[in-house]
C-alpha cells in the first residue's frame, strides 16, 4: 500500500526532463534570433559608409561633374556648403547616417526634389514587379519540378529528363535583359500582342514579368526536382506507397511540405535578385520604377539620387534575407538553430 501511494519518480523526472528541453530550445531560439539581428546591423552599417563613401569615389568633384563645367565658381561652393561637402569627413558621415536614419536622402541635382520623395514614388513599380515574379515563378516552377522528378523517379523517361535539364539549364544561362528584348521585339513589335514601354494598366505588366521571371522559374524548377526526387526516395513515401496511399494525397500533403524549405531559400534569395535585376529590364520598358530611374541619375550625374536608390536597394536585401532566415528557423529548426 505503501507503494502505491509513494509518488512515481519517472512522472516528475521526465516532465523536469520536458521542462529542461524547452528551456534549452528558447535559449537557441534565441541565441538564433540573436545572431541573425547582430549581423543585420552589422551589413546595415557597413552599407551606409560604402554609400556615403560611393560620393567621395567619385573621380573630381560630384557636384562641378553634375552641374558642369561651365557652372560658375560660386554656385559650385554654394551647392558644396548645402551638401556639408565642404565639412570634414567624419562631420560628414555623422551627419549623413543621421540624416538617412531620420529619412532624409538628400535633394536631386538637377530637379531640387527631395530623394525620399522620388524614392518614394517609385519604389512601389519596383516591389510590385519583383513580387509579382516571384509568385509566378514559384506557382509554376514548384509543380513543374515535381511532376519532373515524378516522372523521373528511378530512371524512367529518359528523354522527359533530358528535355528538362537541358531547357531549364539553357532558362537559367540567358539574362532578363536578353528576354527583354526578344519579347519586345515580337510580342511588341512584331505581334503588337503587349505595349512596347511604360506602365499603362494590367496588360502592360505581362513583358515585364515574364521577362524577370522566366530564368528564376528554370532554377527553381531544377531544385524542386532535386528536392522532390529525395523524399520520394525516403522511408515514409514507400511506407505510404505499400499502403496504397492516393498519389495526390502523398504528393501534395507529404512530399511537398518537406520540399519547400530549399525552395523557400531560394525563393527570398530570389525577391532579392529580382529587385537588383530589374534595372535592366526597366530600362528596357520604360518602366517607372527605381531601376530605370538609377540609370537616369547615373547618366545625368545626378549622384544623391543614385545614392539613395542604391541605399534603398541594398536594404531591401538585407531586410529580405533576414526574414527569411528567421523563416527558415521557424519552419527547420534543426538545420537553422543549431548554427554556430
Amino acid at each position: 500500500m505503501a507503494e502505491s501511494l509513494r509518488p512515481s519518480a519517472a512522472g516528475p523526472s521526465a516532465e523536469g526532463g520536458r521542462a529542461a528541453r524547452r528551456t534549452l530550445a528558447g535559449r537557441v531560439r534565441n541565441g538564433f534570433v540573436l545572431r541573425r539581428v547582430v549581423r543585420f546591423v552589422v551589413s546595415l552599417a557597413v552599407l551606409l559608409v560604402a554609400s556615403f563613401a560611393m560620393m567621395h569615389l567619385i573621380p573630381g568633384d560630384p557636384v562641378r561633374a553634375s552641374l558642369g563645367p561651365a557652372a560658375p565658381v560660386e554656385l559650385v561652393a554654394a551647392r558644396r556648403a548645402a551638401l556639408g561637402l565642404d565639412e570634414p569627413i567624419l562631420s560628414q558621415l555623422l551627419s549623413y547616417v543621421r540624416n538617412v536614419l531620420s529619412g532624409d536622402f538628400g535633394t536631386s541635382f538637377l530637379s531640387g526634389e527631395p530623394v525620399r520623395e522620388i524614392i518614394a514614388s517609385r519604389l512601389p513599380n519596383t516591389l510590385g514587379l519583383a513580387l509579382i515574379a516571384t509568385v509566378v515563378a514559384l506557382l509554376v516552377a514548384v509543380p513543374l519540378g515535381m511532376w519532373a522528378a515524378i516522372r523521373t523517379e528511378n530512371g524512367r523517361n529518359r528523354g522527359t529528363e533530358v528535355t528538362f535539364t537541358s531547357a531549364t539549364g539553357a532558362a537559367v544561362a540567358v539574362p532578363e535583359f536578353l528576354y527583354s528584348i526578344a519579347l519586345v521585339t515580337v510580342f511588341a513589335i512584331g505581334l503588337r500582342w503587349f505595349p512596347p514601354a511604360g506602365k499603362a494598366g494590367p496588360v502592360s505588366y505581362i513583358l515585364p514579368i515574364l521577362s524577370l521571371s522566366i530564368s528564376p522559374t528554370a532554377m527553381i524548377a531544377r531544385i524542386s526536382r532535386v528536392e522532390t526526387l529525395r523524399e520520394l526516395g525516403s522511408d515514409y513515401v514507400r511506407l505510404a506507397r505499400a499502403k496504397r496511399l492516393p498519389a495526390a494525397r502523398l504528393y501534395f500533403r507529404h512530399v511537398l511540405p518537406n520540399t519547400l524549405t530549399a525552395t523557400l531559400t531560394v525563393g527570398g534569395l530570389l525577391l532579392t535578385a529580382l529587385i537588383a535585376g530589374s534595372v535592366l529590364v526597366e530600362y528596357v520598358f520604360a518602366w517607372p520604377g527605381l531601376g530605370l530611374r538609377i540609370v537616369e541619375s547615373i547618366t545625368q550625374k545626378d549622384y544623391p539620387v543614385a545614392q539613395g536608390v542604391i541605399l534603398v536597394y541594398g536594404a531591401i536585401v538585407l531586410v529580405v534575407n533576414l526574414l527569411v532566415d528567421l523563416l527558415l528557423g521557424v519552419l527547420d529548426p534543426t538545420s537553422k538553430l543549431k548554427e554556430t
